[in-house]
């Protein structure tokens, strides 16, 4: 078992508090959004192994996978860590995006490769051959966007804000059939003259913040993104307010977007992501409407199932990852965590004690395939491995 070293990423979305107050430090002032744990390239943790030099986690893995990761796990994934484990703190809206799936994800990189277009472009979509699925768990109260609603009741809430460029979108949504109606909006939205979007965007805005309430949370994302197209691109998803302790899942191909809120994040190792707008950077309409699934889905909250060990866990369709969480009382009984896969520890709340290392908010640990951990309480700790 080794405790991390890690990185905060600087976002301009970030808080300026929510992780200062997890790691029970004073803010800097300056937005604090992410801390990744693993072995991701554009920030591997990093550790220190007895009296050897501190090495990045991906460079422990490269010189021993077999041991690091476990047999299972590099016969179905290769040589590398599957996942990538954040604390993810939203002060302002991400942009609003969508992930493929795996062979759309293959096909869209061959065809980048095949091009030319450099890994690092601007205008590069597809980063890597990797889908991107992730799950985002609640540590404060975490508001977002998630999926399509019906369209009658997209077509209800635009109605009301009784902005005369916004008819034509309400007569679609409500002459068309589902798939059809949403395909036809977003796209008239993302293709629509600029100028006149932004007129628009800036018309409804005002209208949603006089009329407050259910429209209250798009008055909010176009005072970060005024007359930016995905305003109302937004206006289309369902509004979700998790609970600590709350997840959802979201897989290919469904629109989304983190507004507020502190959570704990793991992921399909993966940089692909084609993005609908609330962002200055590159969108690839054509591609991102081939990806994006047109279908109205009520947001599934996940709520965690215990097992009879105490372990919390979040079911998920995937592989590549499995996200649990133990809270553990002062003077109850330790758990034994062991796994043919790698795991990454994390502390949220207390002073839990790893083997012979002291927990604290925002610490976590690697634990290689096939390590054995006894974790004891006061405190909460999330468990990420790999289902194999």
């Amino acid at each position: 078992m080794d405790r991390l070293s890690t990185t905060v990423r600087p976002y301009a979305w970030g808080s300026t508090t929510a992780i200062p107050a997890l790691l029970g430090v004073a803010p800097t002032g300056e937005p604090q959004a992410e801390i990744w744990m693993g072995a991701h390239p554009g920030a591997p943790s990093r550790l220190t192994r007895g009296n050897g030099p501190e090495r990045t986690l991906d460079e422990v893995i490269e010189a021993d996978p077999a041991r690091e990761l476990g047999s299972s796990s590099l016969a179905r994934f290769g040589p590398r860590l599957p996942f990538l484990l954040k604390v993810l703190a939203a002060g302002a809206p991400l942009s609003l995006q969508v992930h493929p799936d795996l062979e759309q994800a293959r096909a869209g990189y061959a065809e980048e490769e095949r091009r030319g277009i450099p890994v690092d472009a601007p205008h590069r979509t597809y980063k890597d051959a990797n889908h991107k699925p992730e799950l985002i768990c609640a540590l404060t109260p975490f508001e977002g966007l998630c999926g399509f609603r019906r369209p009658t009741e997209a077509a209800d809430a635009l109605a009301e804000l009784d902005v005369d460029s916004l008819k034509p979108y309400v007569d679609l949504l409500r002459a068309h059939p589902e798939e059809a109606a949403l395909r036809e909006v977003l796209t008239a939205i993302l293709t629509a003259d600029p100028a006149d979007m932004a007129a628009t965007v800036g018309e409804a805005a005002a209208a949603a913040e006089r009329l407050g309430g259910a429209h209250a949370p798009y008055a909010r994302i176009a005072h970060h993104y005024p007359g930016d197209p995905g305003v109302l691109a937004a206006m289309l998803l369902n509004h979700v307010v998790l609970q600590p302790g709350e997840a959802l899942y979201l897989g290919a191909g469904v629109p989304h977007a983190y507004l507020d809120g502190l959570g704990v994040e793991i992921m399909a190792n993966s940089d692909n992501v084609l993005r609908c707008g609330l962002t200055p950077k590159h969108i690839d309409v054509p591609e991102l409407l081939r990806i994006v699934r047109f279908e109205a889905t009520d947001p599934a909250v996940l709520r965690p199932e215990a097992s009879p060990t105490g372990e919390e866990l979040y079911e998920v369709p995937i592989d590549e990852f499995r996200l649990s969480r133990h809270t553990l009382a002062a003077g109850g009984s330790d758990v034994e965590l062991t796994s043919p896969s790698p795991q990454i520890l994390l502390c949220t709340a207390g002073a839990p004690r790893a083997g012979d290392l002291d927990l604290a908010p925002g610490v976590s640990v690697f634990v290689p395939a096939g390590e054995s951990v006894r974790v004891s309480g006061p405190g909460t700790v999330f468990r990420a491995g790999v289902t194999v």
